[in-house]
């Protein structure tokens, strides 16, 4: 499956000479976490490989999301023959507390999984905290472990969305050593994802080696990948130690480095501002980056920038090249207006058009106003619901719903579903029975909002991509079945636009592997039609992607901006409203407690400001989009 990033569109022209004063730790920025894997794979393999005989190679190592690619390369490389793991000694930085070692949520059981039974370490050199040690010996165990671990030749670690590694969470001391800690209720929520979601049985404590124990190794390679993690590379590779960003305190190791994706980086100055670093490439939207950035830097809009508001923000160079300064603030002032589109499907005739929807609620979310746009201006609108959102429908709502229809004389399923909730176990699997029910649930809502501005029935296709459906947190690699779905989908429909999502912060997430088996769908009917001279649906079809409720486009990528009226945010959130599993008391919220509507109507009201701002007319709200 291809790994999709957005293309660079312009920036920092790299020669090998340029110096980035901004960045205080190397950094290794690669186009996705697979190829950034692999050089963190090939620095492991040939330090173990130069490791004098008799001589163990000390390694340390976490688990997560993370590490996933780098273990698969390890053990292939291992059955290559390329790299033998009998002299290396391995330690874990983390463990649950209190948890055994054979439960499927502890780290131990999911390094063993990832790695170490698919390669020949002997287990005498394998070191895992213990999640099962008396209360009154945590102490005395920590420090052992702690001696035992210091002094590792390398350190290989992901690091969490605020900066974490291992268990150190937020506030951590820069000095600690390997301790019980105890894990605040943001990090159990976000820990639950283990745990089928349920934080209740989220053990409360885990044991971690500290900063200090951690500074001791002799190399330390950090791991990012994707836009959630891009705020904590920047306080790392460009900020100084502190305790707010845990990682943070290898700034201060002489051999420490930092593999990141580019999703990852994108808040580095030399992504952010490169003008500040050196000389760059300025195509059509950078130079209407770099203007917006200047916008929001001296507090104006586009046409009231100076030629000295330019020089004192060292983009003298765009000057010199596409100056002067006043031709080139009405041509950004012409390029952005000339986004935004009351016609989303275009001003003449009626296209055919595929929304694609990763859960059941993410078109309306996302792109609600304009998809019920394009249902009133006539257009042939399919939405396409890639995953059932099962995992997303707490065991209350089905027993309200049951108890609804016993209310309606439909009693006969209820007891059978109260016993089939009653005797899960903490953090098994869902019952296939349970979820099939959960699904239609969602299925019913999804019906509901789009019956609310008038879709016909026959355009809201349930695809059920089979990587979703395990009944637990952690989804199957997307495979060809996922892709021939889709492909079905699309060659029925042949469409001439297709919206998808465009929420790629979480690389191991279910809106990245949607998107990417799309794509891939549409790649291979793209290759279809050269071999065989059909489907020309594929070479005229436009593509556009969306943000989900936590995330907006940079208006600087902005292709199109649909504005909304009062009432048609209104229109939108009465659709949101029929998804009421979602409401009030949703699984994963993140750290926005906030509804998913209520996120909505900020985020696209936010978007409005920003043109309002800039110069643009006012609007309620804008909906914004990027073209591939």
């Amino acid at each position: 499956m291809r790994h999709f990033t957005l293309p660079q569109d312009g920036g920092l022209i790299e020669d090998g000479n340029s110096v980035n004063a901004f960045e205080k730790i190397q950094t290794h920025i690669y186009e996705n976490p697979l190829v950034a894997s692999e050089k963190v794979a090939d620095i492991l393999i040939e330090a173990i490989n130069a490791t004098p005989k008799g001589r163990r190679f000390r390694l340390g190592l976490t688990t997560g999301n993370t590490p996933i690619q780098l273990y698969n390369i390890l053990s292939e490389r291992y059955r290559q023959g390329k790299v033998s793991f009998k002299n290396v000694e391995v330690y874990s930085i983390d463990e649950y507390y209190p948890v055994g070692s054979q439960e499927m949520q502890s780290r131990n059981y999911r390094i063993h999984s990832e790695l170490l039974n698919h390669i020949d370490i002997p287990k005498r050199n394998i070191h895992i905290p213990d999640g099962t040690v008396p209360p009154e010996r945590i102490a005395a165990y920590c420090a052992e472990y702690d001696a035992a671990a210091r002094y590792l030749d390398l350190l290989v670690c992901g690091i969490g969305s605020d900066g974490q590694v291992g268990f150190n969470e937020v506030g951590s001391n820069l000095l600690s050593r390997t301790r019980m800690v105890t894990l605040p209720y943001q990090s159990r929520k976000a820990q639950s994802r283990n745990f089928n979601g349920d934080v209740s049985v989220t053990p409360k404590n885990a044991l971690t080696i500290g900063l200090s124990t951690m500074m001791t190794a002799g190399r330390v390679i950090l791991m990012a990948w994707g836009e959630s993690k891009s705020g904590a590379v920047r306080h790392i590779v460009e900020g100084a130690p502190d305790s707010a960003c845990p990682a943070s305190v290898f700034l201060n190791h002489a051999h420490a480095e930092i593999f990141i994706d580019t999703p990852a980086g994108s808040q580095l100055t030399r992504y952010q501002a490169p003008w500040l670093i050196g000389p760059c490439k300025w195509t059509r939207k950078f130079r209407r980056k770099a203007v917006l950035w200047l916008c929001e830097r001296v507090h104006k809009p586009i046409l009231k920038l100076t030629n000295q508001d330019y020089l004192e923000n060292s983009l003298d160079e765009l000057i010199e090249k596409y100056g002067p300064f006043n031709e080139l603030n009405v041509q950004i002032f012409r390029d952005l207006q000339d986004t935004i589109t009351g016609f989303p499907g275009g001003r003449e005739g009626k296209k055919r058009i595929v929304v694609f929807s990763p859960h059941p609620d993410d078109d309306i979310i996302s792109m609600g106003g304009t998809l019920i746009r394009m249902a009133h201006h006539g257009h042939d609108v399919h939405v396409a619901y890639q995953t059932s959102g099962d995992a997303a429908v707490l065991d209350d709502v089905v027993i309200q719903h049951f108890d609804a229809a016993a209310e309606m004389g439909f009693e006969d399923r209820r007891d059978d579903v109260n016993y089939l909730i009653s005797s899960k176990e903490p953090g098994a699997p869902e019952p296939r029975e349970l979820l099939d029910i959960k699904a239609g649930i969602r299925r019913s809502e999804a019906r509901g909002a789009c019956r609310s501005f008038g879709l016909d029935p026959s355009h809201i296709h349930f695809l059920n991509l089979p990587f979703y459906e395990t009944g637990e947190a952690t989804k199957r690699p997307c495979s060809q079945k996922d892709v021939d779905i889709i492909k079905a989908l699309l060659n029925e429909v042949a469409p001439e636009q297709i919206y998808m999502a465009g929420d790629l912060a979480d690389p191991h997430g279910t809106h990245r592997i949607c998107t990417e088996a799309a794509l891939e769908a549409m790649e291979q009917i793209r290759s279809d039609h050269e071999k065989t001279a059909n489907h020309a649906w594929i070479d005229t079809c436009e593509v556009y992607l969306y943000r989900g409720a936590w995330m907006e486009w940079e208006i600087d990528r902005v292709d199109m901006a649909v504005p909304l009226s009062p009432d048609e945010v209104v229109e939108k959130r009465h659709a949101i409203f029929h998804h009421l599993s979602q409401k009030d008391n949703v699984p994963f919220p993140g750290e926005d407690t906030r509804e998913f509507w209520q996120r909505a109507e900020e985020r696209t009201h936010n978007t409005a400001v920003l043109y309002d701002q800039l110069g643009m007319a006012e609007y309620q709200a804008i909906e914004v989009f990027v073209k591939l």
